[in-house]
C-alpha cells in the first residue's frame, strides 16, 4: 500500500523505520523498500521523530525514522540459514507457544548470522571488556605483559593432553599452558608478569564447559613472605573486572539476561576463602560422601557453590589448600602438613575458573616431585634448568576467558562465549 515499516538494526540496537508515500517517497520507492530481503545492509537518510506509542519490538522505544532516502549497499540472500528473531527468542516462551528457537550447531554453523543477534553482540561486548579490565588492573598494579610462544618442544606438564604438530623434520607441541615461560619471566627478575592468548588442550571432552582452544588470562608473581599474598592479588583483579562489568555493561547485562535470564552476579569484599578441608566438611554435611584426598567431582563443584551461596551469599569463592595428591608435580607441599598443597581454584556459580599454586622455585625439590610423578625427567629439562640460577618464591594461576564470561552471564554453554569455538568435533568456521 501506501506505506511499510522497517527495522533498521545497527549492532545491539534497532530502530522502526517508516517509508510513506509523501512528499519524499513515492509508490515504487515504498515498494522497493518493502522487498529488500532481510539482514541486507542500507544507507538511510530520514528525520527521527517522537513515536506516537511505545515501540515493543525495538531497543529505541520513543522514536522512530521517517525514511527520505534509501539504498541497498549489499544485498542478503533471500533465504537465510535462520532467523533472528528466533535466535534471540527465550527458550521458554518458544516451548510454550511452539515458536522456533535455533539450536546451538544450526547457530554455530552459521556463525556470522548468529553473531548479528543483540544478545551475540552484547555477550562479545562485555567479552572484550573482561580483558580490558584484565589488562587495566594488572597494569595499575604494576605488572608487565608478556607474550610467550604458543609451538613448545616438549608436552610442557608432563601430561598426555597436548596438540601435536609437524615441525620440520620432528615434532613439536601445541601449548596447554604459558606457564613454563610466565616463570621464567619470574626468574628473569620481571617480578609480576600477566598474558593474554589461546590455550591448547587435547582433551576429548564434550562438556557445556570444555573447548580444546581457549582464551587465558595468566598471572604470576613473586612475592616475599607468603603466596597468599598472589592470592590476594588474583582475587583483587577478579574483584576489580566484577565492579567494571556492573559499571560500565549494564546494557549488556541486561540485552543478555531478556534471553537468558539470570540472577545478578554476587561477590564479598574481600573475596571468600575457605580450606579444602572445610569444603569436604561441608559435602559431607550435605550427604556426599568423599575421601580426605579425594578431588571435587564436576557435581560435587556444583554442589558446593549451592551450599557456599546458601551459608555465605556470595557466587565468587577461592578453595584453598588441595591435597597434595591430586595436583600436578610442579606444586608447592604445605610446609605444616605434607598432605596438602599450597594450591587453590577459584570458582564462579559452582564452577571452576581458575587453577593456580606457589610453584616449586628450588631444582632439587622439583625433580623429586617429577620423580615422584613418573615424569621423564628429560622430557622437563629444560624446565628444571630455568631454576637453577636463583629463583624467588613466585605464585600463578590461570583463568579461561569464555568461562568468566559465560559463569558472570550465568549461560549453560561455553560456546556461547567463544566467537568460533573449537572443540573434538568442531574445526569450523
Amino acid at each position: 500500500g501506501k506505506q511499510c515499516f522497517l527495522v533498521l538494526r545497527q549492532q545491539q540496537f534497532n530502530i522502526q523505520a517508516l517509508v510513506a508515500v509523501g512528499q519524499h517517497a513515492s509508490k515504487q520507492m515504498v515498494k522497493f523498500a518493502a522487498n529488500i530481503n532481510k539482514e541486507s545492509i542500507v544507507d538511510v537518510e530520514g528525520v527521527v521523530r517522537k513515536a506516537h506509542q511505545k515501540i515493543g519490538g525495538c531497543t529505541q522505544q520513543d522514536v522512530e525514522l521517517h525514511v527520505q532516502r534509501i539504498y541497498v549497499i549489499s544485498l542478503a540472500e533471500p533465504r537465510l540459514p535462520l532467523q533472528l528473531d528466533d535466535a534471540v527468542r527465550p527458550e521458554l516462551e518458544g516451548e510454550e507457544d511452539g515458536r522456533a528457537t535455533v539450536n546451538q550447531d544450526t547457530r554455530l554453523d552459521n556463525r556470522v548470522i548468529d553473531l548479528r543477534t543483540s544478545t551475540s553482540q552484547a555477550i562479545f561486548c562485555l567479552q572484550s571488556g573482561i580483558c580490558q579490565l584484565f589488562r587495566e588492573t594488572l597494569i595499575r598494579k604494576g605488572f608487565v605483559e608478556i607474550q610467550t610462544p604458543k609451538i613448545i618442544s616438549a608436552a610442557s606438564e608432563g601430561g598426555a593432553n597436548v596438540f601435536t604438530v609437524s615441525y620440520f623434520k620432528s615434532s613439536a607441541y601445541l601449548a596447554q599452558s604459558p606457564q613454563l615461560y610466565k616463570q621464567m619471566c619470574i626468574c628473569a627478575d620481571f617480578e609480576k608478569v600477566f598474558c593474554v592468548g589461546p590455550v591448547f588442550r587435547a582433551e576429548d571432552s564434550n562438556t557445556h564447559r570444555h573447548l580444546t582452544e581457549f582464551v587465558g588470562l595468566d598471572i604470576e608473581m613473586a612475592f616475599n613472605y607468603h603466596y597468599h599474598e598472589v592470592v590476594d592479588e588474583i582475587a583483587d583483579t577478579l574483584v576489580q573486572i566484577f565492579k567494571g562489568l556492573q559499571e560500565r555493561f549494564q546494557t549488556e547485562i541486561q540485552t543478555v539476561n531478556r534471553q537468558f535470564p539470570c540472577e545478578p552476579f554476587k561477590f564479598l569484599e574481600p573475596t571468600l576463602r575457605l580450606e579444602y578441608r572445610e569444603a569436604v566438611a561441608m559435602l559431607r554435611e550435605a550427604g556426599v560422601e568423599m575421601g580426605d584426598e579425594e578431588d571435587l567431582s564436576t557435581p560435587n563443584e556444583k554442589l558446593l557453590g549451592r551450599l557456599v551461596k546458601e551459608k555465605y551469599d556470595t557466587d565468587f569463592y577461592i578453595l584453598d589448600k588441595y591435597p597434595l595428591a591430586v595436583r600436578p608435580f610442579y606444586t608447592m607441599p604445605d610446609p605444616v602438613n605434607p598432605k596438602n598443597s599450597n594450591s587453590y581454584d577459584m570458582f564462579m556459580r559452582g564452577e571452576e575458573i581458575l587453577s593456580g599454586a606457589q610453584r616449586i622455585h628450588d631444582p632439587q625439590l622439583l625433580t623429586e616431585r617429577a620423580q615422584h610423578h613418573g615424569i621423564d625427567l628429560e622430557k622437563i629439562k629444560a624446565y628444571i634448568d630455568s631454576f637453577r640460577f636463583g629463583a624467588p618464591p613466585h605464585a600463578g594461576g590461570g583463568i579461561g576467558l569464555e568461562r568468566v564470561t559465560m559463569l558472570y552471564l550465568g549461560l549453560h554453554n561455553v560456546r556461547q562465549t567463544s566467537m568460533f569455538p573449537r572443540d573434538p568435533k568442531r574445526l569450523t568456521p
